[in-house]
């Protein structure tokens, strides 16, 4: 096969593939399209001919735009820019909002259909700032666009960007491993933004050793800045994020270096960062998040959900969409992948304070944490144990009373990017469980998923999707699956 990497080619764009990307053909082969829309003619070129049944290309010039083209949302990203020097992490930030939801729930409507033999459309919500102003929402924040505010952004509290060449700091680039050193970070809050260019002209002079540096902004507005090291910087995943092991940690990664907090307006008078030699990864800080009324402590290098609104979100929609006629609070509810508790107490606060429900978390320091996040509710409790080594021992040993009460529980599974998968989904499907509420951030992921609750006999009941993540390819899931 002739070499054509790097020819250009114009493309007429199909529609859109899970993963940020357009679709087109060219001579019969798919080609996938980054920085193009639906119904655009561009002239691209090709990234990578290596596969046989597709090839990758980045748009160069756009031939006839979409009605949904729109300014990139991050200057550092945009069309301007030679394709491996535009920086990643905002792959449709060139497509109006709008837009941008209708292609995630195209994206949702044909994963749901191919892989999970489900036919359904659902549209995905805006949460927060972007919501339509129809009230408050539950972390406070009034609902609809804040002044001063585009549409889309300032909603990112965990953010980590990659050291480079010269100590300069930024996102790599789409697919490849080169630092885009970037002068602005449109998605981050404000605060976060602000340190990072702080932090960014203190590594130009030392890097302190360190490949990446991660920002965290708590909900009382501190920002938390740590060092990350060589060999933790290979592991992939941004601060806040989840882990695709199996059976299911997202929990905390280590660090290079001790972190320190840059107070509620981002600065700092010590421009001097943390030195990595003094690392105690095995003590990381504990910060405190809060949603609504109720605070959480957690690890500040564990999960938490990265949109600033997000927790709240989720929160209203595990117990809005959970089936009350099927909740028994005197089951075996349990919460898996429950990190530090957020969606246990959820339930907790929906059903009464004498609800039984055990959050399940692989990472031992976000149960402890999710142990004292639960003390108040008499029935919850948190147990270290991997999901998928934890429902085998429940099915081996559980009493007859046990099964009795797991066959009336309600299982809440947030798991990691590759979803629950054939172990879990079986072990649940075998207990029998009355009602599985199921947040998934993969909506492949989800639709496998689906697909192995319904061969063992329960059907997709009520869906929502949510943007948790504008301007990227993102999108939340909740559904409920119940025994057909």
């Amino acid at each position: 096969m002739p070499e054509n990497r790097n020819d250009l080619v114009e493309l007429n764009i199909d529609n859109v593939a899970h993963g940020g990307v357009a679709v087109a053909r060219l001579e019969g082969r798919v080609v996938f399209v980054a920085d193009a829309i639906p119904g655009e003619r561009v002239l691209a070129r090709i990234a990578d001919d290596s596969k046989s049944s597709f090839w990758r290309a980045d748009t160069v010039e756009v031939v006839e735009a979409s009605a949904d083209r729109v300014p990139h949302v991050w200057a550092e990203a945009a069309l301007d820019r030679a394709p491996e020097q535009r920086a990643g992490g905002a792959e449709f930030g060139h497509i109006s909002l709008p837009r941008q939801r209708e292609l995630k729930a195209d994206v949702l409507q044909d994963a749901l259909r191919r892989f999970g033999g489900v036919d359904r459309r659902i549209e995905v919500e805006a949460i927060g700032a972007d919501a339509p102003a129809t009230g408050t929402t539950t972390t406070g924040t009034r609902a609809g666009t804040i002044a001063g505010r585009a549409p889309g952004t300032r909603w990112r509290t965990r953010v980590r960007l990659h050291i480079g060449p010269g100590g300069r700091i930024g996102p790599y680039a789409a697919r490849s491993h080169t630092v885009v050193p970037v002068e602005s970070l449109p998605l981050a809050t404000e605060a976060i933004e602000a340190e990072a260019l702080q932090v960014a002209e203190a590594l130009r002079h030392d890097r302190q050793g360190a490949a990446a540096v991660e920002f965290v902004e708590t909900s009382e507005g501190e920002v938390r800045v740590s060092l990350v090291a060589e060999e933790q910087s290979k592991t992939g995943g941004g601060s806040g994020g989840r882990s695709g092991g199996g059976g299911g940690a997202r929990g905390q990664k280590g660090r290079a270096g001790q972190s320190r907090g840059a107070g509620k307006n981002g600065g700092s008078a010590d421009r001097r960062l943390p030195d990595s030699s003094t690392a105690r990864a095995d003590r990381p800080a504990t910060i405190v998040e809060r949603v609504g009324d109720r605070e959480f402590r957690l690890a500040e290098n564990g999960f938490w959900q990265v949109h600033r609104d997000a927790a709240a979100t989720l929160s209203d929609a595990v117990r809005s969409l959970t089936r009350h006629d099927l909740f028994d609070p005197r089951a075996a509810n349990h919460d898996l992948y429950g990190g530090v508790g957020l969606l246990a107490a959820a339930m907790a606060d929906e059903f009464g304070p004498a609800t039984r429900i055990t959050s399940v978390e692989s990472d031992e320091t976000a149960t402890d944490h999710a142990g004292d996040n639960l003390a108040e509710w008499i029935g919850a409790g948190a147990v270290t144990a991997r999901v998928d080594r934890y429902l085998t021992d429940l099915e081996k040993q559980a009493s007859a009373e046990e099964r009795r009460r797991l066959e009336a529980a309600t299982m809440v599974i947030d798991p990691p990017r590759s979803g629950a998968g054939k172990q879990v989904v079986g072990s649940l499907t075998r207990l029998g469980v009355a009602q599985v509420v199921y947040v998934a951030c993969d909506p492949v992921a989800f639709a496998r998923d689906v697909a192995l609750f319904r061969e063992s006999g329960y059907e997709l009941d009520a869906a929502r999707a949510y943007d948790l993540f504008p301007h990227t390819h993102h999108v939340e899931t909740v559904g409920v699956l119940v025994r057909a």
